[in-house]
């Protein structure tokens, strides 16, 4: 298959992502909408990966979100898949018609996921993910929650039989993605409770390999139904 991915920054790349996709025999192309480069067609690819992004492009759409905004509601009238991601996932639950909006508490570092009951991903019953979002969506129309934490109980969705999944925790991070975040992108908020220093973040640097057999699992059922 190949599959397009849509940036949004430099700081927020696809990290383990294209990977991924190189190991399992996928072909991709990123778009780096942040420099200019336009918004691809819908029919030029197999599946769209929508990636995080800066806060402020949720309180502030950029100018060519408006381009993004149609390939989006193209694909989710299609029937190819859809995976959105931080901001991305803000973004497709927002063209789904939930409510996006600043969070309780916002969240960054290793937090606890715990698995929906209905969640259709499979995907151990409880994890430890990497946040790093103030926003949150609500649940959309027909969609199923995958799970939630303590600060967020609604990390992410799946909608139409699981063709699209949105998540605002990150499962394709790596040691060396998260640096820019540290160094360029604090999250600034009045209630700290849920944010974590750098040394916590850093503390457990095997926190990271284990994320990659989560993003292997989620991955590979979000693009199964495709490829048969």
């Amino acid at each position: 298959m190949h599959i397009h991915l849509l940036q949004h920054g430099p700081d927020h790349g696809p990290a383990r992502l294209t990977d991924w996709l190189t190991s399992m025999g996928h072909s991709f192309t990123i778009f780096h909408l942040y420099d200019h480069e336009l918004v691809p067609r819908a029919s030029d690819s197999d599946a769209l990966i929508v990636l995080d992004g800066p806060d402020r492009f949720i309180e502030q759409p950029p100018a060519w979100f408006k381009a993004e905004n149609k390939l989006i509601n193209r694909y989710l009238d299609g029937q190819k898949p859809l995976l959105g991601i931080g901001l991305g996932a803000l973004w497709i639950a927002d063209a789904l018609g939930s409510v996006v909006a600043l969070g309780t508490y916002p969240e960054s570092g290793w937090h606890t996921i715990h698995l929906a009951p209905e969640s259709p991903i499979d995907l151990p019953e409880q994890f430890d993910a990497f946040m790093w979002h103030r926003y949150v969506f609500s649940l959309p129309d027909g969609a199923l929650p995958c799970g939630g934490s303590e600060a967020a109980p609604l990390q992410g969705f799946s909608w139409d039989a699981g063709r699209v999944v949105g998540l605002l925790c990150h499962l394709e991070v790596t040691q060396e993605s998260i640096e820019p975040l540290l160094a360029r992108h604090p999250l600034e908020a009045e209630r700290r409770d849920f944010l974590q220093t750098e040394a916590d973040i850093r503390q457990s640097p095997k926190r990271f390999d284990t994320l990659a057999a989560l993003l292997d699992r989620l991955l590979s059922q979000w693009l199964r139904p495709a490829s048969l």
